[in-house]
């Protein structure tokens, strides 16, 4: 069962996605559609590759990964396909490939396969689409370009840390506005050492861990590490970004005693 999934930022209103998953049923009727997210802020590639990153190695080995955010080809940034364990994304190599893996990926492969219009404004429904409906049917990637063997780097912001403080960075918001940041529970272990802490953000701290949303009373506010092994601030059936003032890139602070 050929699997194509879409990230984007195109949203729900237009007929971005809806051209995509025609154009794809087209060429490939038996393919298996699932959108990851189309509500990535408008070319914010670094909230793009977190959505991603916590998605793609759930699905099946095999899988074609799409993504549809900040696509514009250059001399600069060329449109690609990732091979990376068992897996492959395409995208445009704008930095979204070096924040999406943690390591180099098995193959890269620069698209040298002609787009399906005349007009470059729309390169997922003219390009991506073709090369994706290529790899589904389980033909060789290196028949869609040219082989290379790096990655437009992109750096994201990294916690600043001494022995008493971690400073760190909102990297994300999700639905329920909970508040997630780039700290890391083995960061957090390896520096702390297990001392007393408080983090800091805004005016307020929080100096313990919860294992659950539900270990505060409700409108109360909780900090845990997620299933990604990350620091998230929340608040119990509240939202936690939006009454506490954090926002994307604010800075969050461990202070350890």
């Amino acid at each position: 069962m050929p699997i194509i999934t879409l990230t984007s930022d195109w949203g729900q209103k237009d007929h971005y996605a809806g051209a995509v998953k025609g154009a794809i049923l087209t060429k490939m009727p038996e393919a298996t559609i699932v959108d990851i997210s189309h509500q990535i802020p408008p070319f914010e590639i670094e909230q793009a590759a977190f959505v991603l990153k916590n998605a793609w190695r759930n699905f099946p080995k095999g899988t074609v990964h799409i993504i549809g955010v900040n696509t514009e080809e250059s001399d600069k940034f060329g449109h690609t396909v990732v091979e990376k364990d068992g897996h492959f994304f395409i995208g445009t190599d704008n930095g979204v490939f070096s924040l999406l893996f943690d390591q180099l990926p098995d193959k890269i492969i620069e698209l040298t396969i002609t787009q399906e219009s005349n007009h470059f404004t729309f390169s997922t429904l003219h390009r991506f689409v073709k090369a994706a409906v290529h790899l589904a049917k389980g033909k060789p990637v290196e028949e869609l370009g040219s082989l290379h063997d790096k990655l437009v780097e992109k750096i994201l912001l990294r916690p600043v840390v001494d022995e008493q403080v971690i400073k760190g960075h909102v990297i994300y918001i999700d639905r329920y506005e909970n508040v997630i940041t780039n700290i890391t529970e083995g960061l957090f272990k390896e520096i702390g050492k297990g001392r007393k802490f408080s983090i800091v953000f805004r005016s307020y701290s929080i100096t313990k861990l919860s294992q659950s949303y539900t270990d505060v009373a409700p409108g109360e506010i909780l900090a845990l590490f997620d299933s990604s092994g990350i620091l998230e601030i929340a608040m119990n059936q509240g939202n936690a970004a939006g009454l506490l003032g954090l926002d994307y890139k604010d800075m969050v602070r461990i202070e350890f005693a």
